[in-house]
């Protein structure tokens, strides 16, 4: 059955297409752009995504348009942004290498149990909870501060540290959350 194309599944896919746009700003020649200029476009290409995250799921909830294919595909979206950011900051040494790991190993991981755990059905098991939602504020905040690049980096490590902190407590908070299961 194909998927009807609704608002909330565009502002997915943009979020997708923002991806390799997102990074292929890095590899314009210096030239053509400076880095203070790829640093603006950045920033608000990752500030608009995150936008979309929340707008996309308000739409959903508002229009009745919430399903199971955008329930899959916004996680992909989020996360599609979120590595690719913390790459591109570990490249610029913008950001400590070993955040980028923990963070993207969480996300990866919680991912994985929240897949296995639907096809058991118990997906509630792991729903996003509050402290998710924390650990993400505080990611995009970083991520934010960090594209920036002038001024802002030690303010974002800062964040970027509380953020590490928040994605191991989420993680073991999903994870205890679905222990009963494993």
């Amino acid at each position: 059955m194909q998927q009807k194309m609704t608002w909330p599944l565009l502002l997915t896919w943009v979020r997708i297409i923002l991806v390799p746009v997102f990074v292929a700003v890095f590899y314009v020649p210096d030239s053509w752009l400076p880095m203070h200029d790829k640093n603006l476009i950045a920033a608000i290409v990752f500030a608009f995504a995150a936008i979309t995250d929340y707008l996309d799921g308000y739409l959903a909830r508002l229009l009745n348009q919430e399903s199971s294919f955008g329930a899959f595909l916004d996680p992909v979206a989020d996360k599609a942004i979120v590595v690719a950011s913390l790459l591109v900051l570990v490249s610029l040494n913008r950001t400590f290498m070993f955040a980028a790991v923990i963070i993207i190993i969480r996300e990866i991981t919680i991912s994985a149990l929240r897949e296995w755990m639907a096809q058991i059905g118990q997906k509630q098991g792991v729903a996003v909870a509050y402290i998710g939602k924390l650990k993400t504020a505080l990611q995009m905040i970083a991520i934010e501060l960090l594209l920036f690049d002038n001024h802002t980096n030690f303010i974002g490590n800062v964040f970027m540290l509380l953020a590490v902190i928040m994605t191991v407590i989420s993680m073991i908070y999903y994870l205890e959350q679905a222990k009963k299961h494993l």
